[in-house]
């Protein structure tokens, strides 16, 4: 009978060892971990809008000169804009799916401690 308790505590005593070993390990981690404040998240607005915003005004820009300097029976510069458009959604596209995936491989190495 005397054992029982013995048993008990050491194994709550090793429970007790990981949770900390655990906690210790995941601000070790956060510690090294760049802070994501809400300027960062300012920032990747940032990003994603000119990522969309600079292909469209090139497009749009290129089509106004073609259109100035060689006029035709179509639009250059609504058909570059509309490219340049697409290639910016695209490139926003890539950037917002690359962060989320960091963010998904940081939500899985935490679960696993």
């Amino acid at each position: 009978m005397s054992d029982e308790p013995a048993r008990k505590g050491t194994k709550d005593r090793r429970e007790f060892c990981r949770q900390v070993g655990a906690k210790e390990t995941r601000k070790l981690k956060a510690r090294r971990k760049v802070m994501r404040t809400v300027w960062f998240g300012f920032g990747m607005f940032g990003i994603v809008g000119w990522s969309v915003t600079v292909p469209t005004l090139l497009g749009t820009g290129l089509g106004i000169w073609i259109d100035k300097h060689y006029p035709g029976p179509h639009s250059w510069t609504l058909m570059l804009l509309i490219i340049g458009l697409v290639i910016g959604c695209l490139n926003a596209w890539h950037w917002v799916a690359r962060e989320d995936k960091g963010i998904r491989e940081d939500e899985e190495d935490g679960k696993d401690e």
